[in-house]
């Protein structure tokens, strides 16, 4: 009596006992598959074996091969984000479905070798904590600040970790086995709004993420929009006005140097300082540090008109370089992210939004939309898991 497939064997009193006996009691060259787990019954899988020639064998019985779980069939990816404050690891299933998460510091001060390890450490537990074993892990991707090269998988330089040529790609590589896609944080994100968020009917998504800096990210028709070697689209390090005000580069007059979160502190600091900004001043008093999104969204809901109009500022120079890749790119979809724009989206929408649509030309100005990101913090994640997912199911035009 023969039957097709997978034959199982039950060991109620454990797997690992099972096989032993099993083993000693027979003759038959067995192949073991996995274990797998129906109802509170442990199966070992057999492949081409005849039920009479294990009927003898200790504690044995069948299970349909429906009935069977194909836990250990399923396949998995990791999308991780390494930002220069935390780092957020999120585990997906075959259909980009959140499993699990892990987030942790990510310490950057503490130089490279530590930083690799807590990726790894930080994958590993979450692995752990899932009970999904390295063999079913397909790939991983994984976003990092500053240019990457991306065939290389190398960090070509990340200014707030102090990275400079670390090959992160084939470091996670040789760890998990499996194979690993380094690319921009942004573009991660950029890229998951694209899937799975604001972008998600568009044809091509431009991102625009002001934060302590400012990234820029595009996905154009389906790809990540990058250089032969390098990735692209550094937006927040273009020349946006004649300022000497530097940004983290030592470059003036950018965009980052002008409208990024720090920049808004900077400003706002003063206002509090001279007594403009009496809301914000009973919140945080003039400490750079503390003057966060959220701090500066109450202190506009609570009446600071000076800060508004700070924030305003920002946008207006936001705008500048929304048109320009409308000119350069034309987007159909503009997303804005970052905890500004979590903070307040209106805002930041309403007034990017304007200011863009008056610099571009007037056949332009409704052939895009101006979106808050949907995704907050899972987008690069997400982004991540499915650009290694594209790779390896051979997509990447």
């Amino acid at each position: 009596m023969q039957k097709n497939g997978w034959l199982v064997g039950c060991a109620q009193t454990g797997c690992l006992g099972y096989w032993q006996a099993a083993k000693k009691t027979s003759n038959l060259a067995l192949t073991f598959i996995k274990p797998h787990v129906v109802g509170k019954c442990k199966y070992l899988a057999f492949r081409d074996v005849r039920l009479t020639d294990l009927q003898d064998l200790p504690f044995y019985c069948v299970a349909k091969e429906s009935d069977v779980s194909t836990d250990e069939a399923k396949k998995y990816w990791i999308g991780f984000d390494l930002g220069g404050t935390k780092m957020q690891c999120t585990l997906y299933d075959e259909e980009l479905k959140s499993v699990a998460d892990r987030r942790k510091r990510t310490k950057g001060e503490q130089g490279v070798e530590t930083g690799l390890q807590r990726i790894e450490s930080t994958i590993s537990k979450l692995l752990q904590e899932t009970e999904i074993s390295v063999e079913q892990l397909v790939g991983i991707g994984i976003g990092c600040p500053g240019p990457v090269e991306w065939e290389k998988g190398s960090v070509r330089v990340a200014v707030n970790l102090g990275w400079e040529n670390v090959a992160v790609g084939s470091f996670l590589e040789d760890k998990f086995q499996c194979p690993v896609a380094v690319l921009n944080d942004v573009d991660a994100g950029v890229y998951g709004e694209h899937i799975g968020g604001a972008g998600r009917d568009a044809r091509t998504t431009f991102g625009l993420f002001p934060g302590t800096g400012i990234g820029g990210g595009c996905v154009y028709d389906g790809q990540i929009l990058r250089g032969k070697a390098l990735s692209a689209m550094e937006f927040g390090h273009i020349k946006i006005s004649a300022s000497e005000r530097e940004g983290a580069t030592g470059m003036t007059g950018t965009l980052e140097s002008e409208a990024s979160r720090l920049s808004i502190a900077g400003e706002l600091a003063k206002l509090s300082y001279r007594g403009e900004a009496p809301h914000l001043n009973s919140l945080v008093g003039t400490e750079l540090g503390a003057i966060r999104s959220k701090v500066i969204a109450e202190s506009i809901a609570q009446g600071d008109k000076a800060v508004k109009q700070v924030l305003v500022k920002a946008c207006e120079q936001l705008g500048y370089a929304v048109s320009n890749a409308v000119l350069m790119l034309c987007p159909d979809c503009v997303v804005l992210g970052g905890g500004l724009v979590e903070a307040m989206p209106e805002l930041f929408v309403d007034e990017v939004s304007r200011v863009a649509r008056e610099h571009v030309f007037e056949c332009y100005r409704d052939e895009f939309v101006v979106k808050a990101a949907e995704l907050g913090d899972d987008a690069a994640t997400l982004g991540a898991a499915a650009w290694i997912q594209k790779l390896c199911n051979g997509t990447e035009g």
